[in-house]
């Protein structure tokens, strides 16, 4: 079973991370780090360095896409290549599937028009131009055999949830184990509906700076233009 995930210049790490731990410990998994060409790919931190291992050219047809999620993920979603590599790659995987803002990169393909989608927070309203009907408050959703986390850690529930759908309950609750996969978090601010506005407040500058720092403030608009200058021509063909 070939499991393909996408390795993007300014990707964060542990959206896919996450699930690659869970996901490369299933029975027969080749897994493969793909970009236009193999090599380095630098993290959205600018200091983690991972090596795309193969090219889109070189996986057409993988079982399992995972599209990671991060700052940078507007500008990628603007990428025909990216975007004509994950459409073909969907005409034959068995699960399509993203975390965090990789979502929107499924949404530019035209995967998701008239589906149900979730994201991080603050990507979620990036979906609804692309015809898609964002979902906030469910950590994982399914439609059909594509399928969409929430932000960043919400990856390990995905890469969970698959290996259960894939090789059964039995061996994603051994996986679960051998990463002791137990969350027992400090504190109790994991989603908008249990932050407090300060909390909400400084995480909203947080990502902003990160943003500014990614040169990425353009991206969102450039794409959401392109989006709309589509449909217009859509409508009037």
């Amino acid at each position: 079973m070939q499991i393909a995930l996408m390795l993007y210049p300014g990707y964060t790490a542990l959206d896919f991370i996450g699930p690659y731990e869970v996901l490369r410990n299933l029975p027969g998994a080749e897994v493969r780090f793909v970009w236009h060409e193999p090599g380095p790919v630098a993290a959205d931190s600018g200091v983690l360095l991972v090596g795309a291992t193969h090219s889109f050219d070189e996986t057409p047809s993988p079982d399992v896409v995972l599209i990671p999620g991060g700052l940078t993920s507007f500008e990628h979603a603007r990428d025909e290549r990216v975007l004509d590599w994950v459409r073909r790659a969907h005409e034959s995987s068995a699960w399509t599937t993203s975390v965090c803002s990789g979502s929107v990169i499924l949404a530019a393909a035209g995967l998701l028009r008239g589906k149900r989608a979730t994201s991080h927070w603050m990507a979620l309203p990036m979906l609804k131009p692309f015809g898609v009907q964002a979902v906030g408050d469910q950590r994982i959703v399914r439609e059909g055999r594509i399928v969409t986390a929430a932000g960043v850690s919400a990856g390990i529930d995905l890469g969970l949830w698959l290996s259960g759908q894939i090789a059964g309950d039995a061996k994603a609750k051994a996986v679960q184990l051998v990463i002791e996969y137990d969350p027992q978090p400090p504190y109790d601010s994991g989603h908008l509906s249990k932050a407090s506005a300060t909390t909400k407040a400084s995480a909203s500058a947080l990502l902003t700076r990160d943003t500014v720092r990614q040169g990425q403030l353009t991206a969102p608009v450039a794409l959401l233009w392109e989006s709309a200058l589509r449909r217009v021509r859509a409508r009037a063909s």
